[in-house]
């Protein structure tokens, strides 16, 4: 691990002195679940941002061939 200084505010120190209290966690394992956290959901806002930025990318293309005739070759259901 790697030693890290923050400052807080004060409503944020007295709200995480509480959670110490209530979770018996200590105050730097509190922390490090928040980073965690604040982390993982960056990663999925990102990935979502990315599909939702690629939506819709070939909808213009008229060099693709008819997906609808290919998807019906694969569907089992179908035949």
């Amino acid at each position: 691990m790697v030693r890290t200084q923050i400052y807080l505010t004060q409503h944020e120190r007295e709200g995480l002195a509480k959670l110490t209290k209530t979770t018996g966690m200590k105050l730097s394992e509190l922390i490090r679940k928040a980073v965690n956290r604040l982390i993982d959901q960056s990663s999925v806002a990102n990935r979502e941002a990315v599909l939702k930025n690629a939506a819709g990318i070939w909808k213009n293309r008229d060099d693709l061939p008819d997906f609808t005739l290919t998807r019906s070759d694969w569907d089992r259901s179908a035949k």
